[in-house]
């Protein structure tokens, strides 16, 4: 596959950068990150119930793993396995499958916050204690191609935060309204949480002209006070047109966000740097590559990359 597309001059991006188009079949494109021992991006295709995997050695695209429970975000953990969530399990789960030729073998993490099942885990981060931290929206438990119906029996959508020691899911941030993507600073001291709801879970709340849940469009900012809670919220940016949905923050502090016309990137005080157009609604993005530096995105049909002059900013990427 040869496509390319032309991107804005910009210092972000290697001089003459093209976005290439070098994957496509999916039905809506998620989840993606990448896997080093593999030299290879894992992404989701979340309608067909499958993982993704795109080699950058040989360049194909090939199905890794099929029925899934829905698998969405992912990252790395401190050991390179892979963390990902599952809207069908309605958890968050390991899966030591990063080996050339291992096989996809998750094991659930965490299900519940106390008596209650989660909703649908949907992203993911991996601090550098160890705790996973992680979005609980209801997509996969309202949409019937995300997952299975089901019941928010919590009764909201929060952000957890899970003990490495103790695996006990506890609540971080309970005031977005659909937190979807999330991402720390380079030194973990903020935490962003995206914000989705503009399209809501159940897509007959959004054709309420009285809607009873806020529909918003924003990043969230929170202070991370003693690596174990999120304190003093603020509203970073909003995304538009569209929404935010998968983010990363690169080793300078700038976000890296989704949106309805491509990536978006913001400096650490929210001013707009780069507007990268994308010819398919993305959904999220990661960097990879055997330097670091290559963005890659995931576009509803298709996989898209550019080479950039910047890399992951989290502390795991950079334990790697």
């Amino acid at each position: 596959m040869d496509e390319r597309f032309d991107a804005p001059d910009s210092p972000l991006l290697v001089e003459g950068a093209a976005l290439e188009k070098v994957a496509t079949g999916a039905v809506w494109a998620e989840g993606p990150v990448w896997v080093p021992r593999r030299r290879a991006v894992r992404f989701s295709d979340i309608p067909n119930n499958r993982i993704l995997e795109f080699s950058e050695h040989t360049g194909e695209l090939s199905v890794f793993a099929e029925q899934v429970e829905f698998t969405n975000g992912r990252t790395l953990d401190r050991d390179g396995a892979v963390v990902e969530c599952s809207h069908g399990r309605r958890a968050v789960q390991r899966d030591l499958g990063v080996g050339p030729a291992d096989a996809h073998a998750p094991e659930v993490i965490v299900d519940r916050f106390g008596p209650h099942r989660l909703n649908s885990p949907n992203d993911v981060v991996v601090a550098s204690d160890g705790a996973i931290w992680f979005t609980d929206p209801s997509y996969g438990i309202k949409r019937e191609d995300e997952g299975h119906p089901g019941e928010e029996e919590y009764g909201d959508r929060y952000v957890f935060r899970v003990d490495p020691d103790t695996a006990v899911a506890v609540p971080v941030v309970i005031d977005v309204e659909a937190p979807n993507g999330l991402a720390f600073s380079p030194d973990e001291s903020l935490l962003y949480v995206a914000d989705s709801s503009l399209s809501p879970a159940d897509r007959a709340e959004g054709e309420d002209p009285s809607p009873r849940r806020p529909r918003g469009h924003s990043i969230h900012v929170y202070d991370v006070v003693e690596g174990r809670h999120a304190k003093n919220g603020w509203i970073l940016t909003e995304v538009s047109p569209g929404l935010p949905d998968g983010i990363r923050v690169d080793v300078a502090g700038r976000l890296w966000s989704s949106s309805r016309s491509g990536i978006q990137v913001f400096s650490p005080d929210g001013q707009r740097l780069l507007d990268l157009p994308v010819p398919e609604k993305v959904g999220n993005l990661c960097f990879g590559g055997e330097d670091g530096q290559m963005l890659y995105v995931v576009a509803t049909t298709s996989l898209y990359r550019i080479a950039t002059t910047t890399r992951d900013g989290s502390a795991t990427a950079a334990a790697r």
